[in-house]
């Protein structure tokens, strides 16, 4: 289908694509082509050089959104430091439409989920909830300032079922597990806060399922799984369309509320 718009381009609608809208500011990116008022939306990626990260990069670029990326690889911003993370936290230029964290670490360096609790090791658990909690929380404690205030946005920090007190019924992985509990808490809390001063704003925990990552390699072959870049695309649609009236959530890559 050809639209004419009021700017005088002529613009083809890919049946394919979901949203003609997304598609018109896409094609009009790529012309160069940016009428006054029309908002390119832009996205902070934090942790974008993991496999999760780098297919929801990908995926905010095909749906037109300008992505500025955060690693510890390829920028130095490492959350085990808070006060240099934080000190790069404040030099970014907002406001960013989405902020998507996708930090995470199954254990400390030479560790491993524990099997039961006899395996404990704090060492071990402060590492983790160094990367898993901790981390999420300092961008958090940014977020007044990253996000707009006049339309709305979307905050994503990636979870997991494990961390579901409601759901867990075999036990093990205490400190993995624990750390995204931890992970929801500061997300429901810190979206309750944020929703005083930014109220067109969603904050949700996701729970992206095991997906084929290094993050997980050891550990595909006991559950389903699913390609990284489908795990990304499922993420950002849901990020996309999330509302304020969904703010505080925990749900998996779909958008479908899991327990707490």
């Amino acid at each position: 289908m050809l639209q004419t718009l009021s700017w005088g381009l002529v613009i083809t609608t890919a049946p394919q694509i979901g949203s003609p809208k997304i598609f018109h500011r896409y094609s009009l990116a790529l012309l160069g082509v940016r009428p006054r008022s029309w908002h390119m939306k832009k996205a902070l990626i934090i942790g974008a050089s993991g496999g999760i990260g780098r297919a929801c990069h990908a995926a905010l670029v095909e749906h037109g959104v300008d992505v500025f990326a955060l690693s510890r690889r390829n920028d130095g911003f490492d959350v085990t430091d808070p006060v240099a993370a934080t000190t790069i936290l404040k030099g970014q230029s907002g406001p960013f439409d989405y902020v998507l964290v996708t930090l995470g670490v199954l254990a400390g360096r030479g560790g491993a989920p524990e099997k039961t609790i006899r395996s404990f090791d704090a060492a071990q658990a402060q590492a983790v909830y160094a990367v898993n909690t901790f981390g999420p929380a300092l961008v958090m404690a940014q977020l007044p300032r990253l996000l707009p205030r006049d339309r709305t946005s979307c905050f994503c920090c990636l979870s997991a079922k494990v961390g579901s007190i409601g759901d867990n019924e075999i036990g093990g992985w205490m400190t993995y597990r624990s750390s995204k509990a931890a992970l929801n808490q500061m997300l429901r809390t810190s979206a309750i806060e944020l929703a005083r001063t930014h109220p067109k704003a969603a904050a949700i925990a996701v729970h992206p399922g095991t997906v084929e990552t290094a993050f997980t390699k050891s550990y595909q072959s006991r559950h389903p799984t699913v390609p990284a870049h489908e795990a990304g695309a499922d993420i950002v649609n849901t990020i996309l369309s999330a509302t304020p009236e969904q703010t505080g959530r925990f749900v998996d890559r779909s958008g479908r509320d899991l327990p707490w």
